[in-house]
Formats: C-alpha cells, sequence, structure tokens
C-alpha cells in the first residue's frame, strides 16, 4: 500500500508539473464555460434597425426614441422611401425596417388605429422572428400607455413581411453554415498533418536536402487539396439545391470564386498549424478541437455576433468562416454582386496571403 501511495503521489506530481494537464483540466473548462455562457443565446441586442417614416410626426417619433432607447435596437439607417430598403439590406447594414403609414398619428386619433409594418431580412429565420416578437412587443406596450392616459382604445397594427426568404425555411440558413463548417475543419484538418507526417515518417530530412524553397513546399503543400476540397463543396452545393431546394440567386462564377478563396484560406491556416504541430495527434487536436468552437459559435452560424459581449464580437472578426458565411447568404439568398461583398472579399484574401506568409516563415529549414 506504501508502494502504492508514493506510486499515486507520483502521478499528482507528474500531472501538476505538465502545464498542458493542467490546461486540459482546469484551462479548458473555465474558457469553454465562458464561451458557451455568453455565446449561445437567443436574445438579441444592439440589432442594427433602419426607419421608414412616412408619417413624420410626434406619435411615429414617440415609438421610434422608445426602440432606439431600448437595449434591442440602435437606428442605424433612415430612408425616405420603400425602393431604398432592398438595397439596405443587400448591403447587410440592417437587420429590419420600421415602416410608419402616412398620417399614422391622425389616424391613432380619429380612427383609433395605426399601421407599422416590420420588415426583416429572413436570410437568419431565428433572428428574424425574435426581432419581430421584440418589436411588437415594445409598441404594444406603448399602446397599453396610450390606453391608460385615455379612453381611446387605441389599437396599433403590427404588419410583417420577410425578404429574401419569405417561408423562413431554416435549411436556407443553416446550409451556408454547414458549407462553411464542412470546408474549413476538413479542409484545416488535412492540411494539418501534412507536414507533421513527413517529421513522424522521417521523410522531413528529403524535403530539408532538397532544391525545393519553403514556398514551393508550403504552396505544393496546399495545391492538390484544393482541387479535392472544390469537390467537397460542389456534392455540398448539390445536396443542397437539388434536395433542399437550396436557391442560388446571384453569380455562380462569383459563388466558385469566394469558395475557392475560402478554401484557400482554410488549408493555409492548416499548412500553418503543421509547421507549427510537432506531431499528427498535436495537429489533428488543434485544427479539431481548437477550430470547432470559435467556427461554430463566432461566425454567426447559430448565435448572432451582434448579441455577445464587445471582446467576442472583437475576435469573431478574425474567424474567416465568419466572412464566408456573409458571402454564402449574400450570393445565394439576396442575388449581390462584388460590389456588396467586396469588403468580405479583400479581408479573405488578406486573411489567406497572411497564413501562407506567416506559414512560410515559421517553416523550419533545420531539424531540432
Amino acid at each position: 500500500m506504501k508502494r502504492f501511495i508514493g506510486f499515486v503521489k507520483k502521478e499528482f506530481y507528474h500531472i501538476f508539473r505538465d502545464k498542458r494537464s493542467m490546461f486540459i483540466l482546469f484551462g479548458m473548462p473555465i474558457a469553454q464555460i465562458l464561451l458557451f455562457g455568453f455565446a449561445i443565446t437567443n436574445e438579441i441586442n444592439n440589432v442594427e434597425l433602419g426607419i421608414l417614416d412616412k408619417s413624420k410626426d410626434h406619435e411615429t417619433l414617440k415609438i421610434i426614441n422608445k426602440i432606439n432607447a431600448s437595449e434591442y435596437f440602435t437606428i442605424e439607417n433612415v430612408v425616405e422611401n420603400e425602393n431604398e430598403i432592398e438595397a439596405v439590406f443587400k448591403k447587410g447594414e440592417v437587420k429590419a425596417f420600421l415602416v410608419f403609414e402616412e398620417g399614422f398619428a391622425e389616424n391613432l386619433h380619429a380612427l383609433h388605429k395605426g399601421k407599422i409594418q416590420v420588415i426583416t431580412d429572413a436570410t437568419e429565420p431565428n433572428t428574424a422572428n425574435t426581432i419581430v416578437n421584440y418589436v411588437q412587443s415594445i409598441i404594444q406596450h406603448y399602446q397599453q400607455e396610450l390606453n391608460s392616459t385615455s379612453d381611446m382604445g387605441v389599437q396599433i397594427d403590427i404588419q410583417t413581411r420577410m425578404f429574401f426568404n419569405t417561408e423562413l425555411k431554416s435549411v436556407f440558413n443553416f446550409l451556408p453554415g454547414v458549407m462553411t463548417v464542412i470546408l474549413m475543419l476538413v479542409s484545416a484538418m488535412m492540411t494539418s498533418i501534412s507536414i507533421t507526417r513527413e517529421k513522424e515518417l522521417g521523410t522531413m530530412e528529403i524535403l530539408l536536402v532538397s532544391p525545393l524553397k519553403p514556398v514551393q513546399v508550403v504552396v505544393g503543400k496546399v495545391f492538390p487539396y484544393i482541387f479535392l476540397s472544390i469537390i467537397n463543396a460542389l456534392v455540398i452545393l448539390i445536396l443542397g439545391v437539388t434536395v433542399f431546394g437550396m436557391p442560388i440567386e446571384g453569380s455562380l462564377i462569383l459563388l466558385a470564386f469566394e469558395t475557392v478563396l475560402f478554401i484557400i484560406t482554410a488549408l493555409s491556416l492548416g499548412i500553418l498549424i503543421s509547421t507549427i504541430a510537432e506531431t499528427q495527434q498535436a495537429a489533428m487536436m488543434i485544427s479539431l478541437m481548437g477550430l470547432m468552437l470559435p467556427v461554430i459559435l463566432l461566425s454567426e452560424f447559430i448565435f448572432p455576433i451582434s448579441s455577445m459581449p464587445d471582446l467576442l464580437q472583437y475576435i469573431s472578426h478574425f474567424i474567416p468562416a465568419k466572412w464566408f458565411i456573409i458571402i454564402l447568404k449574400g450570393i445565394m439568398l439576396k442575388g449581390v454582386g462584388l460590389i456588396y461583398l467586396w469588403k468580405e472579399t479583400v479581408i479573405l484574401i488578406v486573411m489567406a496571403v497572411f497564413l501562407i506568409a506567416l506559414s512560410i516563415k515559421k517553416y523550419k529549414i533545420r531539424l531540432e
């Protein structure tokens, strides 16, 4: 028993000395509970809202101020006619529009009825429904305040309209996200083990003594996987269109270009992991576990980023999947072109170039 107790003590000392074991035991659970706690929420905060006020009277101003004063919405765009609404939606500047009828205050006091229309960007059906519910709640509260101060019996009729996904099919929201997650994880995972495989098999020496430069090795490792990932993307798209009826409203050529660009970015991230990790197992763990949670939680695949703390919103800017999901929804559901998606495209290009350059710098030309 004394020998056994001594052995157990030795194991405790060994665990406490190993920083990686301590991080897995205590660091990861804390990080995960904080990430899940702040990121997973069905609530909305600071959602961008547009206004089309055809009446411009004191009643509409009160409602607009009441909505803007809430923590749920911020007024980002004011338009003068309905023709501007779709263009603003395509730019992704707002999630919903509030449209007041002409003579709103007059109708409210003379006829005891008023109409307000809530138009939402339904590319994210869950968020669209939540926005409608929140707006209805605020307006109903305002209606109750009016009725409590007078005997008019005012009734505000709230009408809803959905853009880009009128049937609110959740598959139209999830398919671009699923495609992004699959391409990101599979592409990064495939290339993350490419250089570490050479290290483990003992063939790294051959690469090091070959006339190939680091840039040629890195690009050469990425190149074959581009075609394999393109086949993956084609299979996902064909299944999405034929089985689930996913529309592709925009240009197929632009969609193909953006998909290849994202694949190169994901593969470059995998190569960077491969140059850092020493074993295939470590590379697989980093590419799978290290990327899965950020990609799913911080790409707006499921949960709205605008409702997250500022720190997580800032971190989400460095997740390539976030920008690709915006691009996919823009092309497939909104039918927009490069003129609306140039910013996201430039960001992916910069990320791809940066990751490839960093991989080349991290590539070790000598064995340790």
